[in-house]
């Protein structure tokens, strides 16, 4: 399931049953920029203990906030750029390619300042947390959602993380709105707060 989603929806090479899908894998991987990135990669994440503990913690953390959660399986794997975090069937997908620090050289020529603030490995463990949250808590309508639905839903969202991780990830005034709320609502759960409209 993971190598169709990489080779099909985020790679776009074709069809993963594809006769010759081995050869367009093979051949995608033959650019310069990616030969780099892989080498970066396996040099950044030979040793990956420190996100596996914090992971682990993370979710022990959501599954005591969260009782009926189902903690997912994660896997890494390498995008080419594309998106940092894939969700789905009870998995979660990293792209480790998305998380070599914001001085990486590919880095500073396609991605803004704020991006790459954020594009650094003690990243994943919030992000992870983050989508795995917006799976289980979509956005209610989000077709006709107006932009402040949209960031007060978000800043629940990374205030959650923010309690989940024991650290101030985020902070921005929609995560700032929700810790003033929570401050007036100490009963309130993280899966009530998801679920409530926030005046």
């Amino acid at each position: 399931m993971q190598t169709r989603m990489l080779i099909e929806d985020m790679l776009h090479l074709g069809k993963v049953d594809d006769s010759d899908i081995n050869a367009k894998f093979l051949h995608y991987f033959q650019d310069s920029t990616l030969q780099a990135l892989l080498i970066e990669v396996q040099r950044q994440y030979a040793d990956m203990d420190d996100v596996n503990e914090n992971l682990t913690k993370a979710f022990q953390q959501l599954k005591d906030e969260l009782p009926k959660m189902e903690v997912p399986r994660v896997y890494t794997q390498i995008s080419s750029f594309d998106q940092s975090i894939i969700v789905g069937n009870g998995t979660i997908g990293i792209s480790l390619d998305k998380y070599l620090g914001k001085d990486y050289p590919f880095y500073q020529t396609h991605y803004t300042e704020r991006q790459r603030q954020l594009m650094v490995r003690s990243m994943i463990v919030p992000d992870c947390i983050a989508f795995y949250l917006l799976s289980l808590y979509p956005l209610t309508n989000p077709e006709t959602a107006t932009q402040g639905k949209r960031d007060q839903h978000m800043g629940r969202i990374q205030w959650s993380v923010n309690k989940v991780v024991q650290a101030t990830v985020f902070d921005n005034p929609y995560v700032k709105q929700v810790e003033d709320y929570m401050k007036t609502h100490r009963q309130t759960t993280i899966h009530q707060l998801l679920t409530t409209t926030i005046e």
